[in-house]
C-alpha cells in the first residue's frame, strides 16, 4: 500500500507563497490528482495573509523582512497543520524546501541574504516529531 502524504499547498499549485505564487510540482500534483495527499499551507492557517513579507527563521523565532516577530502565527500553523495530517493518516511528507516553515535539513539563516543554514522549518519540526517522514521536492520518495 502506498503511503499518505500531507504537502506543502504552494507544491500542489495552490498559490499561497509569501509573493502570492505557487510553485507547482508535477509528484505533488499527481499524489493529488490520485487522491493520496492533502495539502496545507501553515503559514495561512497560522492566520498570515497571501501575500506576505517574506520571512526567515532568526534562532527560534521568525522574523519577517520588515523585522516584525510572527513567530506565534507560525508555531499556531504548524501546529494546525500538524493535527491535519494526522487526522487525514498521512505517513509522510512533501514539503517546500528552505522555507521557514517547510524547509527539510536547511534554511535561510534570518540575514535575508540568501544564505543558508542546516536546520528545519517549524513545520517540518513538527512533523518530524509526530513520525512523519520528510521529503522536499528536490528530494521525493523513491516510490513517486
Amino acid at each position: 500500500m502506498h503511503p499518505r502524504y500531507v504537502v506543502s499547498a504552494c507544491l500542489a499549485g495552490i498559490a499561497c507563497r509569501y509573493d502570492g505564487r505557487a510553485t507547482p510540482c508535477a509528484a505533488v500534483m499527481r499524489l493529488m490528482e490520485e487522491g493520496r495527499a492533502v495539502a496545507a499551507c501553515p503559514e495561512c492557517l497560522g492566520g498570515l495573509p497571501t501575500p506576505r513579507p517574506a520571512c526567515e527563521l532568526s534562532g527560534q523565532r521568525v522574523v519577517n523582512k520588515n523585522g516584525e516577530d510572527v513567530t506565534t502565527a507560525f508555531l499556531l500553523g504548524a501546529q494546525a497543520a500538524t493535527a491535519l495530517a494526522r487526522q487525514g493518516g498521512c505517513t509522510a511528507a512533501i514539503l517546500k524546501s528552505r522555507s521557514p516553515s517547510c524547509g527539510c535539513g536547511q534554511v535561510y539563516d534570518g540575514t535575508f541574504t540568501g544564505t543558508l543554514r542546516k536546520g528545519d522549518g517549524l513545520w517540518a519540526d513538527d512533523l518530524r516529531r509526530a513520525g512523519i517522514a520528510l521529503f522536499t521536492e528536490e528530494r521525493l520518495p523513491r516510490d513517486e
